[in-house]
């Protein structure tokens, strides 16, 4: 049994914290954009579910992976939140270029 690393439950908490604040944001902009408010693409309402089965099975493999090596549940749990994270981030930062919609 290895012992709990505090730090890496640490830093596997902020960025967990981040990427729900980042989901919220997106489905926000998602939302205003359905509403004519937001500047989206004809694309992003299938985009939206079309992203998820792919980072879900990213984030799985990546989990697995750790586990198969032996890596401790901190690190099994970062390679999890990783991809999960990636893709709010990269969501976040596009829809925010975006604005608001300019009538």
């Amino acid at each position: 049994m290895r012992n709990a690393n505090p730090f890496a439950a640490m830093q596997n908490a902020i960025q967990l914290g981040l990427m729900i604040t980042e989901a919220q944001s997106v489905v926000a902009m998602r939302i205003m954009g359905m509403a004519g408010i937001w500047s989206v693409t004809p694309a992003e309402n299938a985009r939206m579910i079309s992203e998820k089965l792919s980072v879900v099975t990213r984030a799985s493999t990546d989990a697995t992976r750790a586990m198969i090596r032996g890596q401790g549940p901190e690190a099994v749990t970062a390679a999890a939140i990783k991809p999960l994270r990636q893709k709010t981030r990269a969501n976040a930062k596009r829809l925010a270029k975006r604005g608001l919609k300019r009538s």
